[in-house]
């Protein structure tokens, strides 16, 4: 056993008894930690009145060395991320953040950079919709990158019209299988992953972001409960407040 200080996220919580909980949550330098908060849900105690779905706080806990619940003995609120009550747009899109984290990330791996991403993207849910797509644009890479599958950018000219093949990770300029995707976002993508994207418009980022919402499916196997919620229905069809045709390239 060891007991540890660190940052973290709640990406899941259940109701242990009246005044307890079960909870999971994304630390900065332990990854994925799951444990019980005895006594976390009563108005005076170590655990600032509860511990909610998306908050960030200073945690302390006691790991056990077996797959048996760690112990938390603390937990001091440093941020609610207030903006995911800004709109249920925001509220979705923070949901489906936390979901993509308890579906890709295995406990105790940690992914500090990760972790930032997550807070990062879950502040900046309080701006304009505009913003939050940008947010989830940018974790969803940021998720890719993290966990090894980052897509491969690397295609030789500038093209109109590509494919992706999510079973490679990769685009390709002469295959015809895989998705249909436009050569403009595989050029925001690369702007992305260099540190920004540029002067890319709302349209564009949109395309981009159902493109990874739908690699990441694959890649998990499986969808998140949240991706339908968020995207209004399937992530690859382009419909969802583009003002995009059906059957255009991601």
């Amino acid at each position: 056993m060891a007991t540890i200080v660190d940052q973290a996220v709640c990406i899941r919580h259940w109701d242990w008894s009246e005044t307890s909980q079960t909870v999971s949550l994304l630390t900065r330098e332990h990854g994925v930690v799951r444990g019980l908060a005895k006594g976390s849900r009563r108005e005076r105690g170590a655990f600032s009145g509860g511990i909610e779905l998306a908050t960030r706080g200073e945690l302390v806990a006691i790991l056990k060395n077996t797959d048996a619940l760690s112990t938390l003995t603390s937990w001091e609120l440093r941020s609610l991320h207030a903006g995911l009550r800004r709109s249920l747009n925001a509220y979705n899109a923070g949901m489906y953040l936390i979901d993509l984290v308890f579906h890709a990330v295995t406990d105790r791996d940690p992914h500090p950079e990760l972790f930032d991403a997550l807070c990062r993207g879950l502040e900046a849910l309080g701006a304009d919709d505009a913003a939050v797509e940008r947010a989830v644009l940018g974790f969803q890479w940021a998720m890719l990158s993290e966990t090894g599958y980052r897509p491969d950018l690397d295609i030789p000219g500038t093209l109109d019209v590509v494919r992706f093949r999510p079973e490679l990770g990769r685009f390709s300029a002469d295959d015809q299988s895989g998705w249909r995707v436009r050569g403009a976002t595989v050029e925001l993508l690369a702007s992305l992953d260099a540190g920004g994207l540029a002067s890319a418009d709302e349209e564009a980022v949109a395309r981009a972001n159902r493109l990874l919402a739908a690699y990441i499916r694959h890649v998990l196997g499986r969808e998140p409960p949240t991706m339908r919620v968020y995207w209004g229905g399937d992530p690859l069809s382009p419909a969802r407040a583009t003002g995009a045709a059906k059957g255009d390239s991601r």
